[in-house]
């Protein structure tokens, strides 16, 4: 397995499931809030939404696994804690924020800002974790990148507060998603990331849900289309988180997550097909997503040449 993973052809077709997964996800928790009559200022059913999803993810991840391997994926002491701090990052704050911020913001808009994720990742990988070394090149393609999350970001204040509130929401999560990339690289060394996965986001589901139902959620489907989004949005949880987390396994956090720029691209691409009508400047959110792919992608280059 760590052989395979580590094949660039099978990393990156395995990173592009992932991240045509993950895009995917942007337009359809915006027609999981059409079809729940979630509006934007509905914080506790927006909360209940995101946990029911990821109880379910994290449910589905854990009988998936247990049946290919033929015994239940039970935690062992040493991983409880471990499972703690990644349903906090991986899950709990990241995902408050990211659909707190898609009740705000377009999904195209939203791909695009959260592609900053991948900057975040690297400068927390060497700056905090010391995992590997900040190259100029990588400090270039991140200034690049966030350039284009600052053009969306300014686009988003003259349309108005709140699309500018929605970008701040994906940002905090970005962080977020970037400390819980490299606490998987982490803990995956003793633990499997499949079993880490599956329970943090069924621990991470169950938090979320208590808070939404605390604070007065509500989740009611007109019809069977609202249950078909949360089943497929746990779906693209529990087979993209996982895969991503084999893939941290067995490579550098650099290398992984600068295959994230293929995120903002699906996403954008996905959320113009079936959800965006917000009115905001296309020629800018195409600008943007030029300006974080290319960004990623020197990121990538850089990686290349220091293996070399």
């Amino acid at each position: 397995m760590e052989n395979k993973l580590k094949n660039p052809a099978l990393l990156w077709l395995t990173a592009a499931l992932c991240c045509l997964l993950w895009g995917s996800a942007f337009p359809f928790i915006k027609l999981g809030y059409e079809a729940f009559s979630i509006s934007e200022n509905e914080t506790a059913s927006i909360i209940l939404f995101a946990g029911v999803r990821f109880f379910l993810a994290g449910i589905l991840t854990i009988i998936i696994f247990s049946l290919i391997r033929k015994k239940p994926l039970v935690p062992k002491k040493t991983a409880v804690k471990k499972i703690a701090v990644l349903s906090v990052f991986q899950t709990v704050l990241q995902y408050i924020f990211f659909y707190l911020g898609l009740a705000y913001i377009s999904g195209g808009k939203a791909s695009v800002i959260n592609g900053s994720s991948v900057f975040f990742a690297i400068f927390i990988s060497s700056l905090v974790f010391k995992n590997e070394k900040l190259k100029a090149v990588k400090i270039i393609g991140s200034a690049i990148g966030f350039a284009g999350v600052i053009l969306v970001s300014i686009e988003g204040l003259r349309t108005g507060v709140s699309s500018f509130k929605g970008g701040a929401f994906i940002i905090v999560s970005s962080v977020s998603y970037a400390f819980s990339s490299n606490f998987i690289k982490l803990y995956s060394k003793d633990e499997d990331p499949a079993m880490l996965s599956g329970w943090q986001f069924a621990l991470g589901g169950v938090v979320m849900t208590a808070f939404g139902l605390i604070f007065g959620g509500h989740l009611e489907a007109q019809n069977v289309k609202g249950i078909a989004i949360i089943i497929y949005l746990a779906l693209v949880s529990a087979v993209a988180y996982t895969l991503w987390s084999l893939l941290l396994k067995y490579n550098e956090v650099s290398r992984v997550a600068v295959c994230s720029f293929m995120t903002p691209v699906f996403g954008y691409i996905l959320s113009s097909l079936l959800t965006d009508s917000d009115g905001g400047s296309i020629i800018i959110s195409f600008a943007s997503l030029l300006l974080v792919s290319i960004g990623i992608a020197s990121v990538n280059y850089s990686f290349k040449f220091e293996k070399k």
